[in-house]
């Protein structure tokens, strides 16, 4: 059941924040050469700019759906309140859409994270 005495979002917000920032800062060392460049490897890497996630409702357990999707993007935070990117996913490739949300960190009671990748958005 969802309370907002609870404080639920406290935590689940630590980590959308941590996920925003990871994404900000997706390419910052991206493009670097030399001897301190932070990978091993050839001079490409793949830079991931998302970390897809999923959000369950507190209620019911089930993962919240919005317009046939249920994989979206953080975009922003503010407070108890996220906002999202909808992702389509098919044939393992994630498309940003231009459709957005907003959901009361209240209302959710888990985040699945996916495996991070480049979008275009």
């Amino acid at each position: 059941m969802c309370d907002k005495n609870d404080n639920k979002c406290g935590c689940i917000s630590e980590l959308l924040e941590k996920i925003i920032r990871l994404q900000k800062n997706s390419f910052q060392n991206c493009n670097q050469e030399g001897c301190s460049r932070p990978f091993l490897g050839p001079g490409e890497v793949i830079c991931y700019n998302t970390r897809p996630i999923s959000l369950y409702n507190c209620t019911t357990g089930a993962p919240w759906t919005v317009d046939g999707a249920n994989i979206f993007r953080l975009e922003s935070l503010d407070d108890c309140c996220c906002t999202c990117r909808i992702l389509n996913f098919e044939n393992g490739t994630y498309t940003s859409t231009n459709n957005f949300f907003t959901i009361d960190l209240n209302c959710v009671s888990a985040v699945q994270c996916y495996d991070d990748t480049y979008i275009s958005i």
